[in-house]
């Protein structure tokens, strides 16, 4: 199963401010760990929301919205994406994260949607474009 992992933003976070050199030497040996492990599929920091954008959607009209955006709580700051055995697997590697403000911090875990949890609703030239389509993001 794979899993995206959201590290959510903060004041700091926010803010623009680095992170320091001890938790960026910690990350790293986590990361390290991860790849070793099988388990990292992709992961990066996000620059703040100030530096972003929203797309609002209603009906077909499209409004774009500048950051930054006020609710913190809702933002986030930083992801990895990683193909655990379950969601045991996933909250125990969690676990282990260095804490990624020092502070009072939150990290999200969500399953990311297979192809075979679409069950029937997915034909089977549907499950077939998607695999060409995967295969050449992967290739």
């Amino acid at each position: 199963m794979r899993v995206m992992v959201l590290i959510k933003a903060n004041e700091d976070t926010e803010a623009g401010v680095m992170p320091s050199e001890t938790l960026l030497t910690e990350m790293g040996a986590f990361n390290e760990a991860l790849v070793e492990a099988g388990i990292m599929l992709s992961g990066d920091g996000l620059h703040p929301s100030v530096k972003g954008a929203r797309v609002r959607f209603s009906g077909d009209e499209r409004t774009v919205v500048d950051g930054p955006f006020a609710e913190t709580k809702e933002l986030i700051a930083g992801f990895w994406i990683w193909q655990v055995e379950s969601m045991d697997e996933a909250i125990e590697w969690v676990k282990r994260v260095p804490n990624p403000t020092g502070a009072e911090s939150v990290i999200e875990i969500r399953p990311i949607f297979e192809a075979a949890d679409f069950g029937d609703e997915l034909t089977p030239e549907l499950r077939k474009k998607e695999e060409t389509l995967r295969a050449r993001l992967e290739g």
